[in-house]
C-alpha cells in the first residue's frame, strides 16, 4: 500500500460489536490478564491504543516494531539509556535540536557515557570515533539550519564498525523519508510535531527491529514516559491525515523559500529544496519532498522581534508541524539552553528565524512574511 493508504488503515482495530470504524478508546488502567498473552498496563506501553499507534508507525517507517512515548525527549532518552552503558561512546552530528543537545551535555557523562560531536561527512565522523563508540545519532534535516545527512553513507560506515545508527526523523516525517530503508537501525520522532499535526499533542515514537525496541522499551518501562490512552487515540486519528498535511506543507514551503530567497532584506535562506543548499542533491536522492520547515537570516539592519510583531497571519509560537504557519527565534526557544558561544559557532544567531509552514495558501503565507520586512 502507498503511504496515504497506510496512514489511514495500518494498525486500526475495528470495534466489532457496534460496527465502529475507529479503534475504540480504552482508558482503563486496570486490565484483565488471565486470558491474554501478556500482562497489559499503560506504563508498559502495551495497551490497545499504544499498540495501534506503534503498528501504524511501524508500517509507515518500514519497521518491525515500535514504541509510542509521552514526548520526543522521552523517546530519545529511552534510546540512549536503553542501549548505551557505562564506558560506551556515542557520536552525534552537529546542529541537533537544543533539547537533545542539552540532554547530551548535561546527563550522559553522569552515567559514564562519553560523547563527541562531528560534522556530517564520513571523514568527520570517523575522526571522532573510538574503539568504544557504540552509536551514531543524527538529525536530518536538522533543527534549525536544515542540514542534510547522507543516510546511506552513514549507515554503511557504522555497520562496517559494528555501531548502531539512530536518527531523529521529525522534520521529514515518514511520508518524506524512511531512514530504515537507507540502513539505519532506529528512527524516532517528536510526535508533537508532524505526527500530531494540530498543535495539541505532546508525544514521541521509536521504530526499528523487535530486538532493539524491546531493549528501548525495557528502559522506558522502568523510567516511565508512557502516553495516556486519550492522546494515543488522538495521535492515531491525526496520523490518518499525515500524508495530506505533509505533502501540502512541503509544497508550500518550497514556494515560500523561493520567494524569501529573492528578497534583499534576507541574508540567507536555509531550505533543502533550494538548488544552492549544500544538501540539495542528497535530499533529492533520499527524500520524497523537501519538507515544511525552513529558516532564514534577516538582514543585519532588521530587528527580529520587531519583524515578528509585524506579522499578521504567521503566529509566533514554540514547537512546529501544525496546520498553521508559525515562526520562532531559535535563540529564545529551541536552542535557549545552548550556550551563546556554542550557538555562535553553529551559526544560530539572533537574526535567525525558523518557519514551520502550514497548510494555508502559499501566497498568503509568503505575502505576510515579505510585508513584515518593511
Amino acid at each position: 500500500m502507498k503511504k496515504s493508504t497506510q496512514a489511514v488503515h495500518a494498525g486500526t482495530r475495528r470495534e466489532k460489536n457496534m460496527g465502529g470504524l475507529n479503534t475504540p478508546l480504552m482508558s482503563s488502567s486496570a486490565i484483565e490478564y488471565l486470558d491474554d498473552s501478556e500482562v497489559r498496563y499503560p506504563r508498559y506501553f502495551n495497551t490497545l491504543n499504544h499498540d495501534v499507534v506503534a503498528e501504524k508507525m511501524s508500517t509507515l517507517e518500514c519497521a518491525e516494531a515500535g514504541l509510542v512515548t509521552s514526548s520526543g525527549m522521552a523517546a530519545i532518552s529511552a534510546i540512549l539509556f536503553g542501549l548505551l552503558v557505562n564506558g560506551d561512546h556515542v557520536v552525534l552530528t552537529e546542529g541537533l535540536y537544543g533539547g537533545t543537545h542539552a540532554l547530551i551535555v548535561n546527563e550522559l557523562e553522569r552515567f559514564g557515557i562519553s560523547y563527541s560531536f562531528a560534522e556530517t561527512s564520513i571523514e568527520s565522523l570517523a575522526a571522532v570515533c573510538t574503539t568504544n563508540t557504540r552509536m551514531i545519532f543524527v538529525e536530518s534535516p536538522s533543527n534549525p539550519l536544515l542540514t542534510v545527512v547522507d543516510l546511506a553513507a552513514v549507515a554503511a560506515f557504522a555497520k562496517s564498525r559494528g555501531m548502531l545508527t539512530v536518527i531523529d526523523n521529525t522534520f521529514a516525517s515518514p511520508i518524506l523519508q524512511n531512514p530504515l530503508v537507507e540502513g539505519f537501525d532506529l528512527v524516532m520522532h517528536s510526535g508533537t510535531k508532524y505526527l500530531g499535526g494540530h498543535s495539541d499533542l505532546c508525544c514521541g515514537t521509536v521504530n526499528g527491529s523487535a530486538v532493539l525496541i524491546r531493549k528501548v522499551r525495557d528502559h522506558a518501562v522502568a523510567y516511565g514516559g508512557c502516553l495516556n490512552a486519550q492522546d494515543c487515540y488522538l495521535l492515531e486519528r491525526s496520523l490518518k491525515t499525515l500524508e495530506l498535511r505533509v505533502r501540502r506543507q512541503s509544497e508550500n514551503a518550497t514556494i515560500v523559500a523561493g520567494r524569501l530567497d529573492e528578497s534583499e532584506h534576507i541574508n540567507q535562506v536555509y531550505y533543502p529544496g533550494l538548488k544552492d543548499h549544500p544538501g540539495h542533491e542528497i535530499a533529492e536522492r533520499q527524500m520524497r519532498g523537501f519538507g515544511g520547515m525552513l529558516s532564514f537570516e534577516l538582514a543585519n539592519d532588521i530587528d527580529p522581534i520587531s519583524y515578528i510583531r509585524r506579522l499578521e497571519l504567521v503566529k509566533c509560537a514554540i514547537s512546529l508541524g501544525g496546520v498553521e504557519t508559525t515562526i520562532c527565534q531559535p535563540v529564545a526557544t529551541s536552542h535557549q539552553k545552548m550556550s551563546e558561544q556554542e550557538r555562535q559557532r553553529l551559526g544560530i544567531t539572533a537574526g535567525l528565524l525558523r518557519i514551520s509552514v502550514g497548510i494555508e495558501d502559499a501566497d498568503d503565507i509568503s505575502n505576510d512574511l515579505l510585508q513584515a520586512l518593511g
